[in-house]
């Protein structure tokens, strides 16, 4: 007789609970948290619950995303509870435990979260209302957000980012923004504080807190918009920038996507790769940058515009690029290492360069080049031949005084060359 086939083992309930403790839980939430032989979370959470839930208790240690797997593991063949703050599909547990055990696996149970909570006090609909968490990641992450009128809901990590994010805004031409703090949302000690950016004086309060910013710019901040084409002026840079116009095409033929992995490779100020992260929250760069001190300032230009993910690699290419793989293993994230596009901004003539970058970008993948010189221009002529693509000229000339009058000045003409990879390429293959 061939032995009974075992049985799987019971969901992971994954009970999303708020500030008001047990008394907001739903029956089925509750049930499931009596039921638990394991119960989940963080400590505060867990002490939440009353003693009916008989459960061995186990707190998430730090960091957090390392243990998962160990704190499943060693409960796995026991009924298991996950406490999550709020909604744990939103910015919670629950992102980490779908993709641990799988979505089949999880029996989610969610509270409403902050944000519901912040936009039904602050009567503002929740379609409209853009949410940034500054939760474990860099409160710099904000400014890419900041645009006249918009409304914004910041995630804050503790007490102390409230002063934090006025103090962005403030530094971002956005002083004159309307900031509330909302405390403890759902519970009986729910409050609030209000104030401008630029004169914010509250102490800290309350560790949970969402903030609330009505964006308002003072009338000197340099207006920066939401497509490609920032003015050269958001940069700091040593002459090594991709001017406005030049740059607003270079996106346009790179063609960025949400979740998409740029290689910039000769960053000089980073402004493409800035760019390229700026046009989604999911689009991710890599920008190879020789120079040490022009590596540091593209790190600077990047927290400034609100990308500090952007990772930066220092070193000549193409030595560097294998570099690039290592990323991913640093990052414990997949793909990494295989770019969507490729944009090469200096150092055409290296030996070897564009056939590396050719090389390592996927099938279907874009690669844009660019340059000034005769020399390179020769190059990328020679690889249209052999690859196909476009072959542009860009030229962009300025107004400028002439004595009493206005004249056109001319810029350097820019060669570019832009190509998509084909599924399967070979050498003289054609788009």
């Amino acid at each position: 007789m061939s032995p009974s086939p075992a049985l799987p083992p019971p969901p992971v309930s994954v009970v999303g609970i708020g500030a008001d403790g047990w008394s907001g839980l739903s029956g089925g939430a509750r049930e499931a948290l009596r039921e638990a032989e394991v119960v989940i979370g963080g400590a505060r959470q867990l002490d939440l619950l009353p003693p009916e839930c008989a459960g061995v208790r186990a707190a998430w240690p730090s960091p957090l995303r390392p243990a998962v797997p160990r704190l499943l593991a060693e409960h796995r063949e026991r009924r298991i509870a996950v406490l999550a703050s709020g909604d744990p599909m939103f910015y919670g547990i629950g992102r980490a435990l779908a993709e641990e055990l799988g979505p089949e696996a999880l029996r989610v149970l969610p509270h409403p979260s902050s944000v519901s909570y912040a936009c039904a006090r602050l009567g503002w609909p929740l379609e409209d209302t853009e949410v940034v968490t500054l939760v474990g990641r860099p409160a710099s992450r904000l400014a890419v957000s900041l645009h006249e009128g918009r409304r914004l809901l910041a995630l804050s990590a503790d007490a102390s980012t409230p002063a934090t994010v006025a103090a962005l805004l403030t530094a971002h031409g956005f002083g004159p923004s309307r900031m509330r703090v909302l405390e403890q949302l759902g519970s009986e000690a729910e409050a609030y504080v209000e104030g401008v950016a630029e004169t914010w004086t509250h102490a800290p309060g309350d560790r949970l807190n969402v903030i609330a910013i009505d964006c308002r710019a003072s009338q000197d901040a340099l207006r920066l918009g939401a497509v490609p084409g920032l003015p050269d002026e958001a940069y700091e840079h040593d002459g090594q920038l991709t001017k406005r116009h030049i740059r607003a095409a270079t996106l346009g033929a790179l063609a960025p996507a949400p979740g998409e992995l740029l290689w910039d490779v000769g960053g000089g100020s980073g402004s493409i790769a800035i760019e390229w992260m700026r046009t989604h929250p999911t689009c991710r760069a890599v920008s190879v940058e020789r120079d040490p001190a022009r590596a540091e300032r593209i790190a600077r230009n990047a927290d400034r515009l609100g990308v500090p993910g952007l990772r930066v690699v220092t070193g000549p290419a193409p030595a560097s690029l294998p570099e690039l793989s290592k990323l991913s293993e640093l990052s414990g994230l997949s793909g990494l290492d295989v770019p969507d596009a490729v944009f090469i901004g200096g150092g055409l003539t290296a030996p070897g360069l564009l056939d590396a970058c050719w090389e390592a970008l996927r099938p279907g993948g874009r690669l844009v080049a660019n340059t000034v010189t005769l020399e390179s221009e020769a190059l990328l002529a020679e690889r249209y031949r052999a690859y196909g693509g476009e072959l542009t000229r860009l030229a962009v000339a300025h107004a400028v005084p002439v004595g009493g009058f206005t004249g056109w000045r001319q810029a350097m003409p820019v060669t570019q060359w832009s190509v998509r990879k084909p599924s399967a390429s070979a050498p003289g293959d054609r788009t």
